[in-house]
């Protein structure tokens, strides 16, 4: 069953695709490639308390993805995202939900580079775990740190608050 989004949902989800996009494309650390810290994947914990932030982070993770140096990335890096946001969603608490983005990311991430950078050949799986765990690394001081603060602070400002779904309150 298709979910309706009310103005409120689609702007949100605006908002939030434009600042992913813009943090990924504008912060000079590493963004793409085998080490990353991505700090714009701490918001990918956001679909634990708002259903609409899917949206909005699966267009902005596509949009920064399409400066990567990386041509697939726009595919499973998006995927990734999508993918962790869907089950971002279905945590029972918060401290799982940052769990998704870091294990999608570090499995789909690192095996798009290992296969870019070795292709189907013996040094595949050695890469494909150095770079599952580097990108994994990376989303996890993203996502547990800053994503943590961000599930604490939320809910504890008002506006902010009465957005969050009562279900998802009772989470927390």
């Amino acid at each position: 069953m298709m979910r309706r989004y009310t103005t409120k949902d689609l702007t949100m989800a605006a908002i939030l695709a434009a600042v992913y996009a813009v943090l990924t494309v504008t912060l000079p650390i590493p963004q793409y490639g085998g080490i990353q810290v991505r700090l714009a994947e701490a918001f990918t914990v956001l679909p634990f308390l708002f259903p609409a932030a899917t949206p909005g982070l699966v267009v902005g993770c596509f949009i920064a993805n399409l400066f990567s140096p990386f041509m697939l990335d726009a595919v499973f890096g998006t995927a990734a995202t999508l993918i962790a946001c869907i089950l971002t969603e279905r945590m029972p608490n918060r401290w799982l939900a940052p769990l998704p983005p870091v294990l999608c990311n570090a499995v789909i991430v690192g095996g798009e580079i290992a296969w870019l950078t070795t292709g189907i050949t013996p040094a595949f799986l050695g890469s494909f775990a150095l770079n599952a765990f580097t990108v994994g690394f990376g989303e996890l001081l993203a996502c547990y740190i800053l994503g943590s603060v961000i599930l604490s602070a939320l809910p504890r400002i008002a506006p902010f608050r009465a957005m969050i779904p009562s279900e998802r309150l009772a989470r927390i």
